[in-house]
C-alpha cells in the first residue's frame, strides 16, 4: 500500500475506536507525506492537533499502523505538507545521556512513565489543592477523596500528578497500580465485548489497588463502554480501592456521559488545575531546565514565562529546542538566540475565527446539534450553547448586537444583549463556565502554523 492507502485504511479502524465528534474534530486534513523503513511522517494541520495527536492519541495511531505495517516502530507529526529535511542530520548528530533516555520508558506492569514524581512536580496556587488532595490519598489510599477527579486544560500537569500517585504507591507502598489512558481502556472494553472476553476483562482488575484513568471525557457516548467501566469503578470502589481520574472539564459538563458514572465521578474530591501565574512558570522554567542540564539566564527565562501563559507541556517544548540548538552547536543561549529559535512559537497571535468555526467548535463542546443551535428551540441544553456563542462574537469578536442577531435569523437583538449580559453574570459566579469558556477560547483562536 502506498500512504495514502496506508492512511485511509488506518483511519477505518480508527473511527470505529473514537465517538465520529472526535474523529471528525481531529483527523480532519491529515494524512501521511513519507513511510521510512521503521517510521511515518503525519501531516497535521496545526499545532493543537499535533499536540494533542502526541498526547492523546499516539498510542493508538501507533497500534494501527503497526497492525497495518508491523515495521514501523515510530509515527512524527508534522504541521503543514512539507517534509523536514533536517531531520536525519539531527538524528545522527545528537546523543542522549543515560539520564536522558530514562525519560522515554514506560513500565509495562503498570502503564507509569517513571519520570513523573512528586519531586519534579511543581506546586503553585494553580495547583495546589489538586497537589494537597494527592498527597492526602497516598497516606491513605481508598480511605479518603475517592475518588479523586483532577479536570484542567490541556498541558497543565495533570497526567504527571496522576502517574506521580501512582508511582509513589507502586514504589513505596507496593502496592498493585494501574494506569490507563481512557482511549486504551475503551479499546480493550470494545475488543472484550467482541471476542465475548468481556468479563475475563472485569476479572483482570480483581487484585487492582490503584486505578488510575486519564482523560475520561473521551468515555463520552460510549455507552456500551460506559456500563462496563461503571462495574468494574464499583467493584474497587465497594473494595476501597483507590481510584483516580482526571478529564479535561468537570464530570457535570462532559457530555453523553451516565448519570450514574456523573454521580460517581463526584462522590469524592473533585480538584481543578487552573493556568499557572507567572511565579509558577518561572519556576517551572528552572526545574525543567536542571533536569535537562541546561544553564539559561534569567532574561532568557524570563522572555519564556512572559510569552508562554497557557500551556506547561509549551514550556517544556521552548526548553527542548533551546537544549538541542546549544547542543548542536555548543553554544551558550542568550536572549538574542532565544527570540529567533522560539520565534514560531511566541509570536502575536490576532483573534482571527469566524462565525462558523465558532458555531462548529461550541456544537461538539457542548454535543448539540449545530441546527438546533440555529433554530428556536428553547430546550436549557441547546439554549446555554446558544448563548455561549453569542457571548464570544460580542466580546472576543467586537461583532455588533444587530449582526450577532442577523447570524441566528434575524432575531431581535435586544435577546442578544439579553444573552451576553447572563453569561457575563454567570461567568462572576460560576467557576465551571469559567473553565469552559477559557477552554473553548483555546480551540477557537488556536493559531495555525501551515
Amino acid at each position: 500500500m502506498n500512504e495514502k492507502e496506508t492512511w485511509q485504511t488506518a483511519l477505518a479502524q480508527i473511527k470505529l475506536l473514537i465517538s465520529p465528534a472526535n474523529f471528525n474534530t481531529w483527523f480532519k486534513n491529515t494524512e501521511i507525506l513519507e513511510i521510512q523503513s521503521e517510521k511515518i511522517l503525519l501531516s497535521v494541520p496545526n499545532s493543537f492537533v499535533k499536540e494533542w495527536f502526541e498526547q492523546k492519541y499516539h498510542q493508538m495511531i501507533l497500534k494501527v499502523l503497526k497492525s497495518l505495517n508491523p515495521q514501523i516502530k515510530e509515527v512524527e507529526y508534522v504541521i503543514g505538507k512539507n517534509i523536514p529535511s533536517f531531520k536525519k542530520k539531527v538524528v545522527k548528530r545528537i546523543s542522549f545521556s543515560q539520564s536522558e533516555l530514562l525519560t522515554f520508558e514506560i513500565d509495562e506492569k503498570t502503564g507509569l512513565n517513571p519520570k513523573y514524581t512528586f519531586s519534579n512536580f511543581v506546586v503553585g496556587s494553580f495547583n495546589e489543592l489538586a497537589h494537597a488532595a494527592s498527597q492526602a490519598i497516598i497516606e491513605a489510599p481508598g480511605k479518603i477523596y475517592n475518588p479523586l477527579f483532577v479536570y484542567g486544560g490541556v498541558g497543565l500537569g495533570k497526567t504527571h500528578l496522576l502517574q506521580a500517585i501512582g508511582n509513589y504507591l507502586s514504589k513505596n507502598k507496593q502496592m498493585k497500580v494501574i494506569y490507563f489512558q481512557a482511549n486504551k481502556l475503551i479499546e480493550e472494553i470494545i475488543n472484550s465485548v467482541r471476542n465475548n472476553t468481556i468479563e475475563e476483562l472485569k476479572k483482570s482488575f480483581k487484585d487492582v489497588e490503584t486505578l488510575i484513568l486519564d482523560d475520561v471525557q473521551f468515555l463520552s457516548g460510549k455507552e456500551k463502554t460506559q456500563e462496563e467501566f461503571f462495574f468494574i469503578f464499583n467493584y474497587l470502589y465497594e473494595k476501597n480501592r483507590q481510584i483516580v481520574l482526571s478529564s479535561d472539564r468537570p464530570p457535570k459538563v462532559i457530555p453523553s456521559l451516565a448519570e450514574r458514572l456523573k454521580s460517581r465521578f463526584e462522590g469524592g474530591m473533585i480538584a481543578d488545575i487552573s493556568l499557572p501565574d507567572y511565579e509558577s512558570r518561572m519556576a517551572i522554567l528552572k526545574v525543567k531546565s536542571q533536569e535537562k542540564n541546561i544553564n539559561l539566564p534569567k532574561e532568557v527565562l524570563d522572555y519564556i514565562a512572559t510569552n508562554i501563559k497557557n500551556n506547561i507541556r509549551e514550556l517544556e517544548g521552548a526548553l527542548n529546542i533551546l537544549a538541542t540548538f546549544s547542543k548542536l552547536q555548543k553554544k551558550e543561549i542568550n536572549l538574542e538566540i532565544t527570540k529567533k529559535l522560539l520565534k514560531n512559537i511566541i509570536s502575536p497571535a490576532p483573534k482571527i475565527s469566524t462565525f462558523k468555526k465558532i458555531l462548529k467548535i461550541v456544537s461538539e463542546f457542548y454535543d448539540v446539534k449545530e441546527e438546533d443551535i440555529l433554530s428556536d428551540l428553547r430546550r436549557k441544553e441547546v439554549l446555554k450553547p446558544r448563548h455561549v456563542i453569542m457571548y464570544l462574537l460580542r466580546n472576543e469578536m467586537n461583532y455588533s448586537y444587530p449582526a450577532i442577531a442577523q447570524k441566528f435569523g434575524g432575531k431581535d437583538h435586544t435577546t442578544v444583549i439579553h444573552a451576553c449580559e447572563k453569561i457575563k453574570k454567570e461567568l462572576l459566579k460560576n467557576e465551571e463556565l469559567t473553565e469552559e469558556i477559557n477552554q473553548l477560547k483555546i480551540k477557537i483562536f488556536e493559531k495555525e502554523k501551515i
